[in-house]
Parts: structure tokens; sequence; C-alpha cells
């Protein structure tokens, strides 16, 4: 059994099951992203909650595994080699699981890059824009006068949609039959958008009913709804 003492992190947050892969998130759609895939895949993992209403991100425990105080971050004991891994980034982490368990992704190249690329198009685009729309619409940004900057990420928002209308208008999921991390990294974020903010009729939701179907498949699956609801409010 790798000995995980060496990092930081664990004085903070003792691992009890030291063998298993180590999860330090919140219920946040970039966090659930691995708590789903963690589930998906069967992988033994420990969570463990990161507080932010104690600034627990901010610590020297959680900066030493992730200097930018981000949720999620991983610690896997058995890593490359058979030696301990520590990761930060769902979108990396997302790519780590998947290839050590040889689920959630094609085994062809070609396949491979085209479920990274709609990885990245979450990551780079549906995250951050979504983001900005619970700023302006659910929190403080929905005090401002100027409406212009929320209209922007509207803006922004319907055109990602629109392009996950097309690519879902004759396929499933994002890749057609299979079920993968692309849809693992978008659909949380797709939730987030018309339940926790509540912004559905303000980005126009009825108008991309692929969109709405796939993520109605999404949260039906069984390992996501244990997967959204990791780490649980008692979880040390």
């Amino acid at each position: 059994m790798n000995d995980l003492s060496a990092f930081p992190v664990t004085r903070k947050w003792p691992a009890r099951h030291p063998d298993r892969l180590q999860l330090y998130s919140l219920p946040t759609p970039n966090g659930v992203k691995v708590s789903v895939a963690l589930e998906e895949t069967g992988l033994p993992y420990e969570p463990h909650r990161v507080a932010f209403d104690r600034d627990e991100q901010k610590s020297a425990e959680f900066s030493s595994l992730n200097p930018y105080q981000k949720i999620p971050a991983i610690l896997d004991p058995n890593g490359p080699g058979g030696r301990p891994l520590a990761l930060f980034e769902s979108g990396a982490i997302l790519l780590y699981l998947a290839d050590k368990t040889g689920q959630l992704i094609p085994a062809d190249p070609a396949g491979r890059y085209e479920t990274i690329q709609w990885v990245m198009f979450q990551i780079g685009g549906v995250g951050p824009m979504f983001g900005q729309i619970g700023f302006f619409h659910k929190f403080a940004g929905k005090d401002f006068d100027d409406k212009r900057p929320r209209d922007r990420y509207v803006g922004e928002a319907k055109r990602l949609l629109a392009v996950l209308e097309g690519r879902l208008a004759d396929r499933a999921w994002m890749m057609g039959d299979d079920y993968t991390i692309a849809d693992i990294a978008i659909f949380p974020w797709v939730r987030n958008l018309v339940g926790f903010y509540g912004a559905g009729d303000l980005v126009g939701i009825d108008a991309y009913p692929q969109v709405s179907r796939a993520l109605a498949a999404f949260v039906a699956r069984p390992a996501v709804q244990a997967g959204l609801v990791v780490p649980k409010p008692d979880t040390p």
C-alpha cells in the first residue's frame, strides 16, 4: 500500500481508506464531473468535502494539491507506475480516469480526439459562459442596472446551446450511441443553467429539445444520481 503521508492535504483530510482514490470536491458542476465519472467507472474512492464557507480551498493543505485553490482535485495512490498521483482541473481528471479504466472514451485515436474536443468545448465555452449567467442572473450581478453584460452571456449561451442541439440532433449522446466523458463534462453545466441558476426561460431552453432530451437521459442514470450528491454535507 502506498503511503500518502507525504502529501500535506492528507493532514487536513486524513485518508481512512488510503488504498482508494481520494477526491476533494463539492457538488458543483465541475465537482460532480469527477464524482459522476468515478461512479460510472466503479473505481473505489473516498470523498472529502472542501468547505467553501470555511475557506478550506484556501488552506495550505489544499493549496499544496491545487495552487489555484479550486475544486475538484484528486490524489490517486495507485497512479502510473504504481506511484501516487495528484491532479487538479476537472477536464484533466476526466481524461485521466478514462485512460486509467479504459472506459468512457473511444479506443480508436480518431474517436478519442473527437471526444477530447467536446470536453475542451465545455471547458472553454460552456462552463465559463454558463457560469457568468449564474453571476448576472442569480447572484450579485442580478442587481446591476446595466443588463448588457448579462445579455452578452445569454447570447453566448444560446450559441453554445445551438451547437449542442445540432450535435445531438441525430445521436443519443455527444459521441453517438456511446456515453463518454464529453457528456459527463457538458451536462452538469446544462443542468445547473436551467436548475440552480434558474435561467431556462432566459436562454429559451425550449428551443433546444435535443439538449433537454439528453439532459433528462443523463440525470436518469443511476451513477449520475449518485455522483450528483458527492460529497454529502456530513462528509469530513
